[in-house]
């Protein structure tokens, strides 16, 4: 009966006001709402009210086709809304059965392939369940088109800005409305963190179903208002209550109260659906309240609060909500990363932002920049930055210890692709930190494998690391054997040179022994890490060397340096004589030494280029008529362990500070020249 009569007052207002989209809202059209809307009525005027009837009549078919394109496909969402379909009130009898499982999966669905970059949030599967009981499968699609992209923008993803910033105007509105209230509890985090459900789903997490479908009424009509007016109804009525809680514990507890106590005596859903009379037993302790007085007095109080308002509000927690947002991540990003660097605190962040300005110069020059087009707000903090090759290699420039190389620009590249192993062609902070606290933290043996690798194509690496040759592997008993040889023979000649040419005088010798010891630790403790780096071809090696000799350029001990390498390379490939020989003691082989010595003469003894090149390529010819040569890292490690001049290099401390001063004044030049 009450329905009835509900239903005829409309019909009277449908006469004198118009009907459908020619309808007058009035005093009288928002009266009735808040008595609720009558249960044959409900989606249409849903529709009304949220502009969603416009959509649909201006798509037809648009929902059909989304359904046979979504139909089957396998994405992230489309595994969360599977995991979420049962969990949507599940005490309904609509959402017991597989008719209403399958509608709720096709609106979801079809949703989350229109508008990817929202997907699906869980209190999405909530709001739809509900929009369903009360409107047609097409319908309640636009009906949700309408709350995601309209009337709740930015709420539902994965940092639900938009619901954080109507929860700060909750706030502000809390402090002018109910100022008792705010006196009492300092710490108005606990009305954010409490009033969340409330905003994502329109109370309908916390109402008892025949209760929530009003409140749905006068959001459709007010909008977001309706939710805000209503928050500070429920916490105005529960005022003497919270003022008298010890912690936000005891808080939540009387809401929880309050919301079960209330009920909906016009509902005409049977006892068996309303979820406030199975409760009326259980609490009949506490006063019952009737949703449609709340919801009127929540008007009668606090009807005053205009939208324009709301959105000044809105305009001016927007900014504030947003710095917060990013200070917090920031902090995680930055306390994540500090674990796996060395770097201090402050350099770190002085890092970050260097990296963070360098995406957004990215953006700001380029309107088709492949960084705007990969950013999704919707990814973890730590990938919603990301640069590509060309930022890498400007911060390269910029910040790296060996930006003084010759081939710098190759170093840069080789980098990037060592670290890019999604092959997304963009990093992370996280990459690009670790790889910079390796050029200025890293050990002798991290930046000795780190430059090793830059050396090694991915292709070569995936096929190496399968099949790794074991005949040509040494023993650590047999590399260090081999390292001791490289000292009393090779090593004698050049060490009396090394030390007449150092200004040094043979002050600050490196224990050799030493090396080798922390080396073998070293080993052991990352033996399979090591053990999984395939050899280096010879190409690779030369290409090796070469980086090796520009990293060098301008170094007070160059030409000692260069001595070095070119001994070094000498070693090296007696070494794998050796081991072929003892691999296959009864073939001769063709020793590649006497091929490679004239290609590994000092530079500091001047020769003609001409020559030098044509020396290099008939080596590199004549080996390639040899059999295939490589070199494991093992090997070139214990090698180099033996030269005090490579190691000091190595070990030589960088100052960072310095570096990040600079680029902080050189950033934007430096991208303009590149």
């Amino acid at each position: 009966l009450k329905e009835k009569m509900k239903e005829q007052s409309w019909n009277i207002l449908f006469a004198e006001r118009g009907h459908g989209v020619s309808m007058f809202r009035t005093k009288k059209t928002r009266d009735l709402v808040v008595r609720g809307i009558p249960e044959a009525l409900r989606g249409e005027l849903w529709l009304l009210f949220s502009g969603a009837i416009n959509d649909m009549a201006s798509n037809p078919g648009y929902y059909t086709e989304l359904v046979e394109k979504s139909l089957g496909t396998c994405t992230l969402a489309t595994d969360e809304i599977e995991r979420d379909l049962r969990r949507s009130l599940p005490e309904h009898p609509a959402f017991q059965s597989d008719t209403g499982i399958s509608a709720l999966r096709r609106v979801l669905t079809a949703y989350a392939f229109r508008n990817p970059q929202i997907g699906y949030c869980q209190a999405m599967n909530i709001l739809t369940s509900v929009l369903l009981l009360y409107a047609k499968e097409e319908e309640a699609f636009w009906l949700l088109v309408a709350v995601c992209e309209r009337m709740l923008p930015d709420y539902f993803n994965r940092r639900i800005i938009g619901a954080l910033v109507d929860q700060a105007v909750f706030e502000e509105l809390i402090r002018v409305h109910l100022p008792q209230l705010t006196d009492h509890m300092t710490d108005m985090t606990f009305f954010s963190s409490v009033s969340l459900s409330w905003f994502l789903t329109l109370f309908i997490s916390v109402l008892p179903i025949e209760c929530a479908v009003n409140v749905v009424d006068c959001f459709f009509y007010d909008g977001i208002k309706a939710i805000l007016q209503l928050g500070l109804a429920v916490l105005e009525y529960n005022m003497e209550k919270l003022v008298t809680c010890k912690d936000d514990a005891e808080a939540v507890t009387v809401l929880n109260r309050f919301f079960d106590s209330v009920t909906n005596k016009d509902s005409p859903l049977p006892p068996a659906v309303q979820q406030g009379s199975n409760l009326s037993d259980t609490k009949s302790d506490h006063p019952k309240v009737d949703i449609t007085d709340l919801i009127r007095e929540s008007n009668e109080r606090y009807g005053d609060i205009r939208y324009e308002d709301v959105e000044s509000m809105r305009c001016r927690n927007r900014l504030y909500v947003i710095q917060t947002l990013e200070t917090m991540t920031k902090q995680n990003v930055l306390r994540v990363v500090s674990q796996e660097v060395k770097f201090s605190p402050s350099d770190l962040e002085e890092l970050y932002e260097l990296f963070k300005k360098e995406h957004f110069l990215s953006c700001y020059w380029s309107v088709n920049s492949p960084v705007l087009h990969h950013h999704d707000a919707s990814l973890p903090y730590l990938d919603q930055y990301r640069i590509d090759c060309q930022q890498f290699r400007v911060l390269c420039h910029l910040l790296s210890p060996w930006s003084h190389c010759a081939n710098r620009d190759s170093l840069a590249l080789w980098t990037f692709r060592l670290m890019d192993e999604s092959s997304s062609c963009l990093i992370n902070f996280k990459q690009f930190a670790c790889v910079l606290d390796m050029m200025y933290n890293g050990s002798f043996t991290e930046k000795l494998k780190l430059l090793f690798k830059l050396h090694i194509p991915p292709a070569f690496t995936e096929v190496e690391s399968l099949n790794p040759s074991k005949g040509d592997d040494l023993s650590k008993e047999e590399l260090i054997h081999f390292s001791q040889l490289s000292v009393s023979s090779v090593g004698d000649n050049l060490e009396s040179d090394s030390l007449k040419s150092s200004p040094e005088k043979g002050k600050g010798k490196v224990d050799i022994q030493t090396y080798l010891k922390q080396w073998q630790d070293e080993l052991l403790k990352k033996e399979e890490n090591v053990k999984d780096l395939p050899r280096m071809n010879q190409s690779q090696f030369i290409q090796f060397s070469k980086t090796l000799y520009n990293l060098f350029h301008g170094d007070p001990e160059e030409e000692l340096l260069y001595r070095t390498i070119a001994a070094v390379t000498s070693l090296l490939l007696k070494m794998e004589e050796v081991g072929r020989r003892l691999q296959s003691p009864m073939s001769p082989v063709k020793s590649p030494v006497a091929v490679t010595e004239t290609g590994t003469e000092v530079p500091g003894e001047k020769q003609e280029e001409s020559s030098s090149e044509q020396t290099e390529s008939s080596r590199v010819q004549s080996l390639k008529g040899n059999h295939e040569w490589s070199f494991a890292f093992e090997q070139i490690l214990a090698s180099l362990l033996n030269e005090p001049a490579f190691v000091r290099f190595f070990e030589k401390p960088h100052d960072i500070k310095a570096k990040i001063e600079s680029a902080k004044n050189l950033q934007l030049k430096a991208r303009t020249r590149v």
